[in-house]
């Protein structure tokens, strides 16, 4: 029997949507209003799903306690942070949702004691805007 299980957190981040390979005047076509010199905030919503069989042992499929914990770990790099200014990832990669959803996934993945049971990342940057991320 396959079960999920999902454990959801939120947190705020700055960025600007700038590509160093592009000139400002692509930077500025492309990315409009994001590209914005000062940055801009999201008040993000990050979601982690696990997919797998329960231990029969303990009758879970993950310790929640445990990542929560790991999910905490993460969100101490990026939770009230500049992207661009604060997490060494994106000094060379553009602060994209697509780029924050991977950098999330591959961050909590390495925290994980069982890593085989991560089956996505979602990340809603706004209520419209959601980006979803696996292997």
């Amino acid at each position: 029997m396959v079960f999920t299980m999902e454990r959801r957190e939120t947190f705020s981040s700055a960025h600007r949507l700038h590509s160093p390979a592009m000139s400002d005047e692509e930077n500025k076509q492309i990315y409009g209003k994001c590209n914005n010199p000062n940055g801009h905030g999201h008040n993000y919503v990050w979601r982690v799903i696990l997919k797998g069989e329960v231990d029969p042992r303990t009758g879970m499929l993950y310790d929640l306690a445990a990542l929560k914990k790991q999910m905490a770990e993460v969100l101490d790099i990026v939770d009230h942070k500049h992207l661009d200014k604060d997490v060494e990832y994106f000094q060379t990669v553009p602060s994209t949702s697509e780029n924050l959803v991977r950098f999330l996934y591959d961050s909590i993945k390495s925290r994980l004691g069982r890593p085989e049971l991560l089956k996505e990342c979602v990340l809603h940057e706004t209520e419209k805007n959601v980006f979803t991320y696996s292997e």
